[in-house]
Parts: structure tokens; C-alpha cells; sequence
């Protein structure tokens, strides 16, 4: 199921990029349903960031989630890789059980504006389950939209915060 994003920022590209990047704002978010993140990979390759975190779904699952996870956590690795010379990359994720059946990925842009700059997140989530994949997709993907708003939210803050 396909979703698309765009937050503003009064801060640069490369001011949004740092916090997008940063292990330790990543780790002290606090996002709805989900625990906050493992920091699994932090890495700088040229103009390459790449930042991998282990999540918990800490909410409350639907009838049809809970016959699939059962009793096991839900846990997922997700994973940013963002071109700091030309503002683009990927935001990509999966299960860590099971990948191939819960997946997405996304394409990241931080363009300038005239006020700042604005991050577009536009991909597809897939849920690769007989009968229920579907449904599932359409559950889960407002509840992943509200949390990158949430994010969003909390990136303005802390762009606040570093620029004053």
C-alpha cells in the first residue's frame, strides 16, 4: 500500500538531515505504540549516513494481528540511508521475523525552500499474507504515517532547540 508524507522545517537541508541522522535523537523519541528505539548501526560512509534501528510495537494489536504474531514480539529493523551532498535516500523496513512478509520502503528528499526545507517521504508497505495482507496493509499504514508526523514534530523541536 502506497503513503506519502511532506514535512516543513525553518531550518537547512543539511540542519534537518543531522537530526534525521542522529543516534541519539532517534533513541529518545518517544513514538506512538512503540518502544523506544535500538540503535543497532550508526555509520558515516563518505556523504552516506546510515542509520539502523530496532523497533518494538508496543501497542494494541487487532484480532487478526494477534492470530498472526501469536505470542511473540513484534519487532522490526528499520533502516535510513540519506545522501547528505544531494538530500536523498531511502527509509526502508521489515519484520524481524519473517521479513519477506512485512516490508517497505520509502524514498527521502530534503529540498530548500524559502523558509527552510521541506522532507518528502513517499514508498510501499507490504504485508504478504494470504487473505489478510490487505487489511493489514490498510491498518497498519495510518498508524505509520501518524508516528512519522509525530517524528516530524519532534525534528522541528529539536531543530528549534540546536539553532537557538
Amino acid at each position: 500500500m502506497h503513503f506519502a508524507v511532506e514535512h516543513p522545517f525553518t531550518a537547512s537541508p543539511a540542519q534537518v538531515a543531522d537530526v534525521m541522522c542522529d543516534p541519539a535523537f532517534q533513541s529518545r523519541l518517544d513514538l506512538p505504540d512503540l518502544a523506544r528505539p535500538e540503535v543497532v548501526e550508526s555509520s558515516v560512509d563518505g556523504t552516506t549516513r546510515l542509520l539502523r534501528l530496532r523497533y518494538e510495537y508496543i501497542g494494541e494489536l487487532n484480532s487478526v494481528a494477534k492470530r498472526i504474531v501469536g505470542s511473540r514480539k513484534l519487532t522490526w529493523l528499520q533502516e535510513l540511508r540519506l545522501d547528505v551532498a544531494s538530500y536523498t535516500g531511502t527509509l526502508s523496513f521489515s519484520a524481524e521475523e519473517q521479513a519477506d512478509r512485512l516490508n517497505g520502503q520509502a524514498a527521502v528528499t530534503i529540498v530548500a525552500t524559502d523558509t527552510g526545507a521541506t522532507r518528502g517521504i513517499a514508498g510501499d508497505l507490504h504485508v504478504k499474507i494470504p487473505l489478510v495482507g490487505g487489511t493489514a496493509e490498510r491498518s497498519i499504514v495510518p498508524g505509520l504515517i501518524r508516528r512519522l508526523d509525530v517524528e516530524a514534530e519532534e525534528l522541528s523541536k529539536e531543530l528549534d532547540t540546536r539553532q537557538n
